[in-house]
């Protein structure tokens, strides 16, 4: 992807593992993919996102900073993963890093919104402060900076509803230890 020099890129990580809630929300999604990430970077070690703050535990979640060789990916090696590389501009992106760095300072506030998956299933948003669930949390900061021009309120977004971003062109498909061995770019079979 050719990028201007007023251009960033930023990656939305989408992916498919074996923990129970996965396959809860796969049951009652129209994708595979369920869980999303952001990363600023295609080593893929810092991933941002809402999800289990301990992979042992599903119910320690918050605020995470994923990474392919570690945690969930670590312990769930069959996952699989589909990567949007999106342009930005170097305004959007200082400002998105800017924003999570906030979430990273503070962590210990944010919680695991699983209250608003049931709103999804309603179709009513159940949006509590401080608390997100991965797509929501992904949403809310790309349309925050302007990434994202669809308008739907956050706590109703789903994963599909982000494959709808400007910008994108497909990176990866595929295993996420693919990634870990090198892999860097694959034909996709994913549609749209």
């Amino acid at each position: 992807m050719n990028l201007s020099e007023n251009q960033k890129t930023i990656y939305i990580v989408f992916t498919k593992t074996g923990t129970w809630l996965a396959r809860t929300l796969k049951y009652f999604s129209a994708t595979k993919y369920v869980h999303t990430s952001i990363s600023f970077d295609a080593s893929f070690t810092s991933m941002y996102s809402f999800g289990r703050s301990n992979p042992n535990n599903p119910f320690s979640g918050g605020f995470v900073r994923e990474n392919i060789y570690d945690g969930v990916f670590k312990k769930y090696r069959k996952s699989e993963c589909l990567i949007f590389e999106v342009n930005v501009t170097e305004l959007q992106y200082e400002g998105l890093l800017k924003d999570v760095e906030r979430f990273v300072t503070h962590k210990d506030l944010y919680r695991y919104n699983f209250l608003g998956l049931f709103g999804i299933l309603l179709n009513r948003p159940l949006d509590r402060n401080y608390h997100y669930f991965c797509s929501q949390f992904v949403y809310a900061m790309l349309k925050k900076h302007g990434i994202v021009t669809f308008d739907k309120v956050p706590g109703l977004v789903q994963t599909i509803d982000l494959f709808e971003i400007d910008n994108k062109s497909i990176l990866y498909e595929g295993f996420i230890n693919g990634l870990r061995d090198g892999i860097t770019l694959k034909q996709s079979t994913f549609e749209f």
